[in-house]
């Protein structure tokens, strides 16, 4: 079962899962969430942004694998 649809629907229906996955990680685990944001206010700058390239490299990674 496959459906045409066109990038700017992909674009939405990408934003719209990642929207609802973050929304459902803060109202299941709230507690956690700012465990991990103390965390990360506690972790130098160069680490935070080593993770943001690594996770940024993981998804252009998954998408270029699955297209």
């Amino acid at each position: 079962m496959f459906v045409d649809l066109t990038l700017a629907q992909l674009l939405l229906l990408g934003l719209g899962l990642l929207l609802f996955v973050e929304g459902l990680v803060y109202a299941l685990f709230p507690k956690i969430v700012e465990q991990l944001l103390e965390a990360l206010r506690d972790m130098p700058l160069e680490a935070r942004r080593l993770i943001g390239l690594l996770s940024m490299l993981s998804g252009l990674g998954l998408l270029w694998f699955l297209s």
